[in-house]
């Protein structure tokens, strides 16, 4: 994995806590957004520094929920009105666009 800095976490934290409730982006859209080179950047810093930001907006490019939390990931973004069909979120419908 590429060296990430305190200031590419900073980053990525203030675009994810940017993400209004009813919406989802991917990992992918907040590492590009963060001038990072891979999605997998992103995941990384939200298994060690999400306990504050709204972790359950970022999702997949497939659309699916991350797999060890995909029950409450989907519970908590159906509780902000965003519904999955057959546990995919319809990226078309809910993205959102930094």
């Amino acid at each position: 994995m590429a060296k990430v800095g305190d200031a590419d976490i900073e980053r990525v934290r203030a675009l994810i806590a940017a993400v209004p409730p009813g919406r989802v982006v991917t990992y992918g859209d907040v590492a590009a957004a963060a001038g990072l080179s891979s999605p997998r950047i992103v995941g990384w810093i939200l298994r060690t520094d999400a306990a504050d930001l709204p972790w359950h907006r970022v999702i997949a490019a497939s659309g699916r929920p991350a797999t060890h939390k995909s029950n409450r990931q989907l519970e908590l973004l159906r509780a902000e009105g965003v519904l999955a069909d057959d546990g995919r979120i319809a990226l078309g419908e809910y993205r959102f666009v930094f």
